[in-house]
């Protein structure tokens, strides 16, 4: 994604006003009150996947308005999925409220009032969808709209996870595979969806994505049991492994290359985090089913490009520069 939107590119007495236009185009029309006015910062970047559109953007504290003034502006066949993958937002819509934290989904509907807050060091990616593909797979999308989707359940993590990772491939991608990626991102969203409303089995694109999200839950759900190989992974998601690395090998993968690719993620994310420091790498190692900590090192290396302590270490340079900046 290229940054589209910052207010380092304007004179500061101009950044919030400027923010704040650029960012009803992008997202929807609203009213916002900055908590500083005077040292109010934000950017924001945004790219297309097929005809969905990807927003991901953060700013200093701040809150947001959209009023019914804005719904009649606003493009009401189109509905918001909101990842929040950094800090905290507050939100109410239709007598709903809550708190978003890192990991956490929400599903905003453009035709209703909306009201947030975002807190220090928010971050949000904000997914445009047609709202005829998602209602295709859930139906109506009414009881589903501001009920926050927590990543603790499996399912949950894994949409959480997948859409965590579109904006890195978005405008790379050929016209048939970010068609794909959308078709598993919104088939991922509407398993969530579908669990917190406990509606059972949404409609998904086809059979193959019910077999990759069935094997997905799998992994994911017993990630850290470094028991889990091959041959369970498919009983839980109630296929064979031959037909599950099948159709895995269209993605360029297997569930062994998925369960080990998953374990490194989570590993990546733990040396990034500024409250896991403390961790020894071994215990993360361990936590995410490694076992054997050269084996770890070389496939990190070999994933990331640099060993986990190297890894670590640039990480936690780079988050005290971003906080001295």
């Amino acid at each position: 994604m290229n940054t589209t939107v910052s207010t380092a590119d304007v004179h500061p007495r101009d950044a919030f006003d400027y923010w704040h236009e650029e960012l009803c185009k992008k997202v929807v029309p609203h009213d916002c009150t900055p908590e500083d006015r005077q040292t109010f910062s934000a950017k924001s970047q945004s790219a297309p996947l097929a005809d969905i559109a990807l927003v991901q953007y953060e700013s200093t504290p701040m809150e947001n308005d959209v009023t019914g003034r804005h719904v009649a502006r606003a493009n009401s066949d189109e509905l918001l999925i909101r990842l929040q993958t950094a800090g905290i937002f507050l939100f109410e819509q239709d007598g709903r409220e809550g708190v978003l934290e890192a990991g956490d989904i929400l599903l905003f509907d453009t035709r209703r009032p909306f009201r947030g807050r975002y807190l220090n060091g928010a971050k949000e990616l904000i997914v445009k969808v047609p709202r005829r593909q998602l209602e295709a797979r859930i139906g109506d999308v009414r009881q589903a709209v501001a009920r926050p989707i927590k990543r603790l359940e499996a399912e949950h993590g894994l949409t959480s996870s997948y859409l965590a990772m579109l904006p890195t491939y978005s405008g790379r991608l050929d016209a048939a595979a970010a068609e794909l990626v959308r078709d598993h991102a919104l088939d991922l969203v509407a398993l969530s969806l579908a669990k917190a409303m406990d509606r059972g089995k949404p409609r998904l694109s086809s059979a193959r994505s019910l077999v990759l999200v069935n094997v997905r839950v799998a992994i994911e759900a017993r990630l850290s049991d470094p028991s889990l190989d091959a041959a369970a992974v498919a009983a839980a998601a109630g296929v064979s492994v031959r037909y599950a690395n099948t159709v895995l090998a269209e993605d360029g993968t297997s569930i062994t290359r998925l369960i080990w690719s998953r374990r490194l993620e989570r590993c990546r994310g733990a040396l990034e985090d500024p409250k896991q420091v403390h961790r020894r790498l071994s215990e993360i190692a361990y936590s995410w089913g490694f076992s054997d900590m050269t084996h770890f090192g070389r496939s990190f290396r070999a994933a990331f490009g640099l060993l986990p302590s190297e890894y670590r270490r640039v990480a936690q340079t780079i988050a005290v520069d971003c906080t001295d900046a």
